[in-house]
C-alpha cells in the first residue's frame, strides 16, 4: 500500500565532513637525544666574514686615528706658524735665529755662510742646495737687500776652496757695496779654509779672522783640464758612455797663474799659439785678483806676485803675509766681531737663517733642511753637470784641482 508522508521515515541528517589536512603537514616529533655538534661555515663564508670584519675594524681604527691625528696636526701647525711669524726675519722674509749671544741683545750681527765650492748662480747646477756649495749671486743678493737697520754688521762665515771667478767677485763687489751703503763693517771668519775664490770674496772685509788649524791663500787662477787624445784608433759608443782607444795615450793640461797653482798636476803640452792666447786672457783675471787683494789687504802687488803666490798658508803664515789680521777660536772671534760692530760682546747676538721647521718640511718651503742621502747624491750629480765640470775651459779661482770636484 502506498505510504503517506505521515508514514515516511524521518530524514537522515547529513554526515559531518572531516576538516582539510594542514599544509605543510606537521612533522612527526623525534624522540629527544644528545644535540648534534655545530657545523663550521664553509671556506668562502669563513674567509669573507673574517675579511669583512677585519676591514671594518681597520677602517674604524684608521678613522679614529685620522681624526685625532688631524686635530694634533692642526694644533702643531698653528703653534709652529705662530712661532715662525714671531721670529725675526730677513728682508726677503727668511726667519732668523740667534746662533750666539743673548736673544735680547741690543747689537745684532748677521751671519752669511760661504761654504763649499763657489758657483755663479742657481743656473750653474744644484749644489747650492744642502750646503754642498754657495751661489755667489745669491750671497750678493742677500747683502744688497740689507739696510742699515737690519743689522749692525755682517759676518762672512768662510769654509770654501774657492770656485768661479764670477761667483767669487760677485760676493766681493757686494761686500763693498754694503760697506759704502750702510757705513757698517764686514768681518770675515775662516772656519776651515778660505782659498782662492774664498780669498777673493773676503779680501775687502774690514777684518779677517781665522780659526786655529785653518788654511788661507792660493791667490791664483786655473783653467782646465784640457784633454788630448793622441793617435786615436777607435771610438766606442755605448749605453753608458763608450770610450776611446789611442796609440799615443791621453794627456791633460792646466793653465795657471800664480806660482805653484798647478802643484801636483802630472799632465803637460799645448801649442805656443794656444798658450799665448789663453795665457793673455788669464793675465786679465789674475791681475784683477791681485789688484783686489792688494787694495783690500794693503799688500804690494809685487809681494803677492813674487812672494805670496798661489800657495796655501796656515793662520800664522797668513798673518805674516798680511792675508788675515788675527787667529782666534770661534767664541773669541765672535767677541771681536762684536767690538768691531761697536757693541758690547756681552750684549751682542749673531743671527743666521733658522733651520727648516716642521711646517716648512711639509711644504718644502725652504731648502736648508738636513738632506737625505738621495738628495745629497742628486746634488753631487748636479755639481758634475755644472759650469765647474761641464764648462771645460772655465777660468777658476779654486784651490783644489777642478777635476777633483767633478768625480
Amino acid at each position: 500500500m502506498d505510504r503517506t508522508p505521515d508514514d515516511a521515515p524521518p530524514p537522515q541528517a547529513p554526515a559531518a565532513q572531516a576538516p582539510p589536512p594542514a599544509y605543510p603537514p606537521p612533522r612527526t616529533p623525534v624522540p629527544a637525544g644528545p644535540p648534534a655538534p655545530p657545523q663550521p661555515p664553509g671556506g668562502f663564508k669563513r674567509g669573507f666574514g673574517l675579511g669583512a670584519g677585519a676591514a671594518l675594524g681597520a677602517g674604524l681604527i684608521a678613522m679614529i686615528v685620522g681624526v685625532v691625528g688631524f686635530a694634533l696636526l692642526a694644533g702643531l701647525l698653528a703653534l709652529i706658524g705662530s712661532t715662525v711669524t714671531s721670529a725675526p726675519s730677513t728682508s726677503e722674509g727668511t726667519p732668523l735665529e740667534t746662533v750666539w749671544g743673548p736673544e735680547d741683545a741690543s747689537t745684532t750681527i748677521r751671519e752669511i755662510a760661504v761654504t763649499g765650492p763657489i758657483l755663479t748662480d742657481s743656473g750653474s747646477g744644484g749644489v747650492g742646495l744642502f750646503g754642498l756649495g754657495t751661489y755667489g749671486y745669491d750671497v750678493a743678493e742677500q747683502l744688497d737687500a740689507m739696510d742699515k737697520g737690519d743689522a749692525d754688521a755682517v759676518l762672512l762665515s768662510m769654509d770654501t776652496p774657492g770656485g768661479t771667478i764670477t761667483g767669487s767677485r760677485a760676493i766681493a763687489d757686494a761686500v763693498t757695496r754694503y760697506q759704502n751703503r750702510t757705513g757698517q763693517p764686514v768681518v770675515a771668519f775662516v772656519r776651515g779654509m778660505s782659498a782662492s775664490g774664498g780669498m777673493y770674496a773676503m779680501a775687502g772685509a774690514d777684518q779677517v779672522i781665522a780659526d786655529h788649524g785653518t788654511m788661507i791663500g792660493s791667490i791664483g787662477v786655473i783653467l782646465g783640464p784640457l784633454q788630448r787624445y793622441r793617435d786615436v784608433t777607435a771610438i766606442e759608443g755605448g749605453l753608458l758612455g763608450g770610450g776611446v782607444t789611442t796609440d799615443g795615450g791621453i794627456t791633460q793640461e792646466y793653465f795657471t797663474k800664480g806660482k805653484g797653482k798647478d802643484f801636483g798636476n802630472p799632465w803637460r803640452a799645448i801649442t805656443p799659439e794656444e798658450r799665448r792666447v789663453i795665457s793673455a786672457g788669464m793675465d786679465d783675471e789674475y791681475d784683477a785678483f791681485v789688484n783686489h787683494v792688494s787694495d783690500g789687504r794693503g799688500i804690494p802687488e809685487r809681494v803677492i806676485r813674487n812672494d805670496i803666490g798661489a800657495y796655501i798658508y796656515s793662520p800664522r803664515q797668513a798673518i805674516d803675509n798680511g792675508l788675515i789680521d788675527t787667529e782666534r777660536g770661534a767664541d773669541e772671534a765672535f767677541r771681536r766681531a762684536a767690538e768691531i760692530a761697536g757693541g758690547d760682546p756681552d750684549d751682542t747676538r749673531i743671527v743666521a737663517p733658522a733651520p727648516l721647521g716642521f711646517l716648512e718640511s711639509l711644504t718644502s718651503a725652504r731648502s736648508d733642511a738636513e738632506p737625505t742621502q738621495a738628495q745629497l747624491d742628486r746634488a753631487a750629480a748636479a755639481i758634475r753637470r755644472s759650469e765647474v765640470c761641464a764648462g771645460g775651459a772655465a777660468v777658476m779661482a779654486v784651490h783644489v784641482q777642478v777635476a777633483n770636484l767633478c768625480r
